[in-house]
């Protein structure tokens, strides 16, 4: 399993800013599925965190000032983040839990200000192919912050090609 942090050019402007994704690679018949991991943020995480971030300063323009969008989602994807340590210890738990079912675990830091009109992880809905991973709700989990992974099956390969698809 390979594992890669990539460490920012400079200093983040606040704590939470760390993103993780692990490659499962076996997973609901696909090969190599990228699982965008985060922090469930429910409105009693908001409220508690929301008053502590310069947000004028965390946040951007929007991608599309056309584009209809919530501008509490943006904040979110910043709450969702992780620190530093919070990230070590995902990290870590990945490693001794799971290393014979990832390819890789990498991280990086987000790049600020963060554009209006980013969807937050936890706005997204389940679908056919797109759904959620609680690791939080496996036995034994260890952390003390909950953890969930995204994941869209169409945009990985089926273990098994056929004919068809050949």
């Amino acid at each position: 399993m390979e594992i890669c942090i990539v460490p920012p050019a400079e200093k983040p402007p606040v704590d939470r800013a760390y993103t993780v994704t692990m490659t499962i690679r076996n997973f609901k018949g696909r090969k190599d599925v990228e699982v965008h991991l985060f922090r469930p943020v429910d409105q009693a995480i908001f409220e508690r965190e929301n008053d502590a971030y310069p947000w004028h300063t965390l946040l951007d323009d929007p991608l599309n000032p056309n584009m209809d969008y919530d501008p509490l989602s943006a904040r979110r994807v910043i709450l969702e983040a992780f620190t530093a340590a919070e990230r070590d210890q995902l990290v870590e738990y990945l490693k001794q839990r799971y290393a014979d079912k990832l390819e890789c675990i990498d991280s990086c830091s987000m790049d600020f200000p963060i554009p209006l009109g980013l969807t937050a992880l936890s706005d997204l809905g389940e679908g056919k192919s797109v759904g959620f991973i609680h690791l939080d709700r496996t036995p034994n989990y260890p952390l003390d912050f909950a953890v969930r992974g995204y994941f869209d099956l169409s945009e990985h390969k089926p273990l098994l090609e056929t004919k068809e698809e050949e």
